[in-house]
């Protein structure tokens, strides 16, 4: 099937080749051997997190020194009450 691209690089697919793959709202989007490549994708709300954090530019060491630091303040307080 033809579709064309846009002057904003925007594209319509054809209800007829979406009615062969899994309904999603998001595509990963690659180049392979000169072909644009679209892969369904469902984001979940863990990778909305992850997205979050990423963009704050926080490590996974950055989120276990937090979930360590919380743990030893829930400690304390659990101790002195």
């Amino acid at each position: 099937m033809l579709t064309k691209i846009t002057a904003k690089n925007q594209v319509t697919l054809p209800k007829a080749v979406l009615t062969q793959c899994a309904p999603a709202e998001y595509y990963e989007v690659t180049a392979e051997s000169g072909r644009i490549v679209l892969t369904p994708v469902h984001i979940t709300r863990m990778d909305k997190v992850w997205d979050k954090l990423e963009a704050l530019d926080m490590t996974e060491q950055d989120i276990a020194d937090a979930v360590q630091w919380a743990r030893s303040r829930d400690d304390g307080q659990t101790q002195a009450a």
